[in-house]
């Protein structure tokens, strides 16, 4: 399973919460390319949902991790 900023972009407007099988099912549903859906379904199935894009892929840059435009 490997995750870039690309295939994470198919997911920043999923339902969050949600479960993985939700997650698959919105993937699909929105035309994500095939190796989004794949990562999803290695993801762990719990049961529980999944909370954000941060769950899933830890590394996932925010707003916050963007220093390359600020001013000094």
């Amino acid at each position: 399973m490997y995750w870039t900023l690309e295939l994470a972009s198919y997911l920043e407007d999923a339902p969050w919460p949600a479960t993985r099988d939700e997650l698959v099912d919105y993937a699909e549903r929105t035309g994500a390319p095939l190796e989004v859906i794949e990562n999803l379904e290695n993801l762990e199935d719990d049961g529980e949902p999944y909370e954000s894009i941060e769950e899933i892929w830890p590394d996932y840059p925010t707003a916050d991790d963007d220093f390359y435009f600020e001013e000094e």
